[in-house]
């Protein structure tokens, strides 16, 4: 399945959209010039719903009742893409996503099972996520085994997350810009 197949499907979504994401590095081919701006310091056009479809999509989304919820799971010292996703996330916060935020540093033992990147559509169809050794999306596949345990480690992940805003402000001295 294409990134693009599964944008069709979260655009069907009946209650709830739940993303997990686990890794430090990702490389999506259309965040490579944002990326390099960020880190050359570069001024970086608003991520809000008027300006991203993405973005445009959630918030109509979460508008006509769904929830989207998403945990990226992080360990220090954050890697240099992470400081430029967790800067990212505040468009994905204006579109009503919940962001959070689970730190291994914080809680090693029970966040140790979480090591899959999924999205989990209406609590119970799951698509993971597979990438390659360079970080890049290679493969959505539906999960082949009971739900059941992706919403253990969907209510895993965020019963040990905080809300984004109560996270950055612990992360203020890695990150290299204070807003997008």
């Amino acid at each position: 399945m294409t990134m693009d197949e599964l944008t069709q499907l979260l655009r069907q979504i009946e209650r709830s959209a739940f993303r997990l994401e686990t890794r430090s590095e990702y490389n999506a081919p259309g965040e490579a010039a944002l990326f390099r701006a960020f880190f050359e310091g570069k001024a970086l056009p608003p991520r809000n719903p008027e300006t991203d479809p993405w973005l445009r999509m959630t918030a109509d989304s979460v508008n006509a009742g769904r929830i989207w919820r998403r945990v990226h799971v992080v360990q220090r010292p954050l890697s240099r893409y992470l400081q430029f996703e967790l800067i990212g996330y505040l468009g994905n916060q204006l579109a009503g996503e919940d962001i959070r935020i689970a730190s291994r540093d914080d809680q090693p033992g029970p966040l140790d099972e979480l090591n899959l990147d999924f999205w989990m559509l209406d609590d119970g169809t799951v698509f993971v996520m597979h990438y390659d050794q360079d970080n890049r999306l290679v493969d959505i596949e539906p999960a082949t085994t009971n739900a059941d345990a992706f919403r253990k480690q969907r209510d895993l992940a965020l019963a040990h997350s905080i809300p984004l805003a109560d996270y950055l402000p612990t992360a203020r001295d890695e990150l290299l810009r204070s807003s997008w």
